[in-house]
């Protein structure tokens, strides 16, 4: 028997999995306050539904459950490879909530604003950052198509991520109908642009002359490539030029709004910006897009964006929708390299008893303990001394004793 997790999956020792305890808790309280209302999907979904969803290159991600008995059967003898599966773990949380309000819509609220926590999996290959199991902090709303739902999940998010430590952080946000404006008045063909976005989404990392070496490559007409390169090599990629080289600039009026009004609430608590690289990887997204970055750390600690297309592919008809996810597990791992102590938190106590004690009567101490501390009963051991530095390491303030008022307090904690 192997005692190891699988790769890209982990336990969680009792120290991190309560900062994540805490982390979690304090980002359901920022969205709880704001009128977020939380639901939870099974971690399951029918294979036809992920194969629709638009996911991107997470579509060859998903983990696939196989058919059970006859039917598993009688797809492989028929030959049948591609109906193995009728099944699949979710991949995000997207496409479970886009069901769920399909399948609830009359006794929801609208516009619908809902809270997700909860596991997804994706078969990635395990490395640093990457797990195949992980937890997304998801905030939507749907049934809202003006562009104060995007202000108000961008408000939201940032208030969250202010509330568990993080600052000096910028919001950037982008609109894919004006990026895909602008790239077809270059001569890009319609149906090349999701490719060419995806490219040029890598502007940051390779540069300019990558996005054009990448596009060539890609065997792009020349002549559109070389609008583009041209067009980065003047420097200016604000809104109002990329705008200006769309066929109805009034397209970008909908994210001026969102820039204004979002930048205002943030009070220069942390930075609302423009970035017109930002394309985001789920082909699902049909309008604005957002992601939250620190300068000090590398990649993105939240995403999202605008998806109106995903609920009507179940009610056959279009449902504005958007959505804001934290990147839980990236944003504990940045805690926790900094050495994060969750404020407020309460010591630890070890009350120690001896054999023959009144038990009763070391649960009775122990519960008048915990008036100011948490307190674990525990029996002394044979070695004291070892056990006390057991405790300190496991991260208890000190113990205390059966019968006895004074507490040993560690010397870090004292």
């Amino acid at each position: 028997m192997k005692i190891q997790p699988l790769k890209g999956m982990r336990d969680l020792l009792p120290a991190e999995q309560a900062l994540r305890d805490h982390i979690q808790g304090q980002i359901l309280q920022v969205y709880r306050e704001a009128g977020f209302e939380r639901i939870s999907t099974p971690m399951l979904e029918d294979m036809e539904n992920l194969d629709k969803s638009e996911g991107g290159e997470n579509l060859n991600l998903i983990f696939k459950v196989l058919k059970r008995g006859e039917k598993l059967s009688a797809a492989l003898e028929e030959g049948r490879y591609d109906q193995l599966a009728d099944m699949g773990l979710r991949y995000d949380l997207t496409l479970p909530l886009s069901r769920y309000y399909a399948a609830n819509r009359s006794v929801l609220p609208a516009p619908f604003k809902v809270i997700q926590t909860d596991r997804v999996f994706r078969a990635e290959r395990p490395q640093k950052g990457r797990l195949r199991e992980f937890v997304q902090c998801d905030i939507d709303i749907l049934g809202d198509e003006s562009p104060n739902a995007e202000v108000e999940l961008i408000d939201v998010t940032a208030r969250a991520l202010l509330r568990i430590g993080f600052a000096d952080f910028t919001v950037n946000v982008n609109d894919r109908r004006i990026l895909r404006g602008m790239l077809e008045s270059m001569g890009f063909a319609p149906d090349t642009l999701d490719s060419v976005c995806i490219t040029f989404d890598k502007m940051d990392k390779v540069g300019p002359e990558g996005v054009r070496a990448e596009l060539l490559e890609k065997q792009m007409p020349a002549a559109a490539v070389d609008a583009l390169a041209s067009f980065l090599a003047q420097g200016d990629v604000s809104l109002e030029a990329v705008a200006a080289r769309c066929a109805d600039p009034s397209i970008a009026d909908g994210l001026r709004y969102v820039l204004a009004t979002a930048g205002r609430l943030a009070q220069g608590k942390y930075q609302v910006a423009y970035c017109p690289s930002l394309v985001r990887g789920q082909g699902y997204y049909t309008g604005m897009v957002f992601e939250v970055v620190c300068p000090q750390f590398a990649g993105a600690v939240a995403g999202g964006g605008r998806y109106d297309n995903m609920v009507g592919k179940f009610l056959g008809q279009q449902v504005p929708a958007v959505g804001f996810s934290i990147g839980f597990e990236r944003v504990c791992g940045i805690l926790l390299e900094q050495g994060y102590r969750i404020p407020g938190a309460r010591q630890k106590l070890a009350l120690l008893y001896r054999a023959g004690d009144d038990f009763a009567a070391v649960l009775a101490q122990a519960e008048a303990l915990r008036a100011e501390h948490s307190v674990t009963v525990l029996a002394q051991g044979k070695k004291l001394g070892k056990q006390l530095a057991s405790l300190e390491a496991a991260g208890f303030a000190g113990a205390a004793f059966f019968g006895k008022d004074e507490i040993k307090w560690f010397a870090d904690r004292a």
